[in-house]
């Protein structure tokens, strides 16, 4: 796949630690490690292949993602035969919602895999979720479907997916409380803002208003977050009325 040799030393100590380490997490030996070894490859490290081109984990991010998107689609199929479009979808995303993938990231240690020339503990939480998204991709470029889906069996549907208690799963609080209000025909309105006070981050607060009137407040280091926190705040102070609706 024209990986340079400068990366790893076929040969190395550090080799040899990372295919027993990739054995031991796949549960099966790897036919081709380069591609276990791309899986892992930050684009800080900036390595490129023998034509130039940029070689990091990101494609394999998103052939991983696509394949984990597709098995976890196949197992609900057969899992829920009552479950309609709607139900199906909403179960896949809380399955594969990128809280849970990088919880399983850290579960596998997949970080301490990583090559790059930025601190480990420089790094979001998201890196977690993307290297296992990158590995999945290694897996099925590696060895095809059947391994893939064997993987993400024993590693993903066996010992976190319950059924029924992601069916009381919330993903998104403001998804929620947005939906809720489109079905009252309720108006509501994120009113986001810069608000870093003493803290040395730089923070921003929400102020969730619905029909006019302030239901929550909330402030995180993202502007994301925050309406997130403040969704969440709104869904309980209205829970009662909401899950009568």
């Amino acid at each position: 796949m024209g990986f340079p040799s400068n990366i790893f030393n076929s040969h190395s100590k550090q080799d040899g630690d990372f295919f027993l380490g990739m054995t031991k997490i796949l549960g099966f030996k790897p036919k081709n490690i380069e591609i276990y070894k791309r899986a892992f490859l930050h684009r800080s490290a900036n390595q490129k292949d023998k034509k130039g081109v940029p070689m990091n984990y990101e494609r394999l991010e998103f052939l991983g993602d696509s394949m984990l998107g597709t098995i976890i689609s196949k197992y609900l199929f057969d899992e829920v035969p009552e479950g309609d479009e709607g139900y199906l979808t909403k179960m896949r995303s809380k399955i594969v919602s990128r809280k849970h993938l990088n919880e399983l990231g850290k579960d596998l240690g997949l970080i301490s895999f990583v090559k790059s020339r930025i601190p480990k503990s420089h790094f979001g939480e998201n890196i977690h979720g993307n290297v296992f998204e990158a590995l999945v991709g290694a897996i099925y470029l590696d060895r095809g479907y059947k391994y893939c889906e064997k993987f993400i069996s024993e590693r993903v549907v066996e010992p976190y997916v319950d059924i029924e208690q992601l069916e009381g799963k919330v993903i998104s609080y403001k998804s929620l409380v947005i939906e809720w209000c489109q079905k009252q025909k309720k108006t509501f309105n994120f009113n986001v803002y810069e608000d870093t006070g003493n803290d040395e981050l730089k923070h921003f607060a929400v102020k969730l208003s619905i029909g006019g009137k302030i239901m929550a407040k909330a402030r995180a280091t993202s502007k994301k977050k925050a309406e997130e926190r403040a969704s969440k705040r709104a869904y309980y102070a209205l829970q009662d009325k909401m899950d009568k609706s």
